[in-house]
Order: C-alpha cells, then sequence, then structure tokens
C-alpha cells in the first residue's frame, strides 16, 4: 500500500540547509497498524506529512497504491488524498463554530457527496464510535476523548484506504487516551491501514511493528509482542 525508497526531504533557507529525512526506505501492507517513533526532530512527522501528501519529497520514490506520487501537480495529490487519506490529529483539529454533525459531513460537501447521502454516512458513523446523542453539541461542549471520537469519525467518513494518526492520545488524559486507542485497535481489526507518530511505548503496543527513527533514518523495526501472532 505505501513504499519508500531511498526517500530524502530537505529543507532550505538563504543561511541553512536541514536533511530531515536522509534516504529512508519503508513499507506498510495493506490492512497493517504500523507506529513511528523517535525523539523531537527526528522526521517523523516529515515523513508523515509526506505520506499524507501535505509536503513534497526532495529525492527518492513514494508510491501509495502502486503509484508513483513524486512529480504529481498538487491538484492530482490533492484528489488522491481526498479519496485515500484519513487523518486524526493530536490536537483534533476540529472546527469549533461547527456542530460535531456539521464538522464530520465536512469531508463529505468537499467529495461532492449529495444531502441525502451525507446524512445517512454521518448518522451511520456517529452510531459506529457512540456519539450520536453529540451531534448537536459544538466540540467545546465535549471532553476530549469525545472530541477525538469526532476527529476519528471525520477521519473515516470518505472510508479511506489508510488511517494516518499523528500523536492521537497526546492530548487526552489515561481514561480518554486508551479509549482512542481501543478505538484504533477495532478498526484495525475491521481491516484499516493505520500508521501512527507517537511517543508512548504503551499506545505503540498496540500496534503489529513498530519502526523507531534518529536523524532523519530508520534506526530500527520490530514486531510487537502483543501482536506477532496477528502478522503470523
Amino acid at each position: 500500500m505505501i513504499k519508500i525508497q531511498n526517500l530524502s526531504k530537505v529543507f532550505r533557507t538563504e543561511e541553512v540547509e536541514t536533511k530531515a529525512l536522509n534516504e529512508i526506505s519503508l513499507e506498510v501492507k495493506q490492512g497493517e497498524f504500523v507506529t513511528i517513533m523517535g525523539a523531537s526532530g527526528c522526521g517523523k512527522s516529515t515523513l508523515l506529512n509526506i505520506i499524507g501528501l501535505l509536503d513534497d519529497v526532495t529525492s527518492g520514490s513514494y508510491q501509495l497504491l502502486g503509484n508513483e506520487i513524486r512529480g504529481l501537480k498538487e491538484s492530482e495529490k490533492s484528489k488522491i488524498r481526498k479519496q485515500n487519506i484519513g487523518f486524526v490529529f493530536q490536537n483534533f483539529n476540529l472546527i469549533d463554530e461547527l456542530s460535531v454533525y456539521d464538522n464530520i459531513e465536512l469531508p463529505l460537501i468537499y467529495n461532492n457527496v449529495s444531502a441525502s447521502e451525507r446524512k445517512k454516512k454521518v448518522e451511520a458513523m456517529a452510531e459506529r464510535l457512540a456519539i450520536s446523542h453529540r451531534l448537536r453539541h459544538f466540540p467545546q461542549q465535549l471532553s476530549g476523548g469525545q472530541q477525538q471520537r469526532v476527529a476519528v469519525a471525520r477521519a473515516l467518513i470518505n472510508d479511506p484506504k489508510i488511517i494516518l494518526a499523528d500523536e492521537p492520545t497526546g492530548n487526552l488524559d489515561s481514561k480518554n487516551g486508551n479509549e482512542v486507542m481501543e478505538l484504533l485497535t477495532d478498526l484495525h481489526a475491521n481491516g484499516a491501514t493505520i500508521l501512527m507518530v507517537t511517543h508512548s511505548d504503551y499506545d505503540a503496543s498496540f500496534s503489529q511493528k513498530t519502526i523507531l527513527m534518529k536523524d532523519g533514518i530508520v534506526l530500527s523495526e520490530k514486531l510487537n509482542s502483543r501482536n506477532v501472532n496477528v502478522l503470523a
């Protein structure tokens, strides 16, 4: 599903050149749950942004669903992103002025889904994530865990082929964080492909494989003991 070979990313200013990613190679197969870990500044968020088609590569190859992404126009990348990728962020990134219903519905509007179909999809997704009773509320009326459930609902509403989660429990207490990780685990059990960035060893233990990064390179890959039989 995701195949990266010798990928590098360089940020340049007039005075400084910073190599954020240095000839990285990795692969994420359909149905896998993979975690990327590493200290702040190691390049993991840069890598996630490139995989999510939010940033460009400097050199190397990035293939998504068998298609080479490097060199595509922004309009082409935007279309691929909307059709195939769902994002879950640490800060939820919900729109405070919109209700829960409207926040979840927004990606469907961008994809020109009819009003009747949007209503059906939003209500089904809200029921799936146990937030039907919150559809008319606004984000600031919800707990952190509930807000992240809304964010997950929004990420899933277009049936993406891959979910990218950037520190999904970073702003949550232990109880709400655990609920979100159990939710991601359930989604994975039902066939979702998930790539998650985290600082938490506990959160990483829910995934099948952990990729450790340092100074813009992949330092190691290991199977997680909790889920090693899933990959066998």
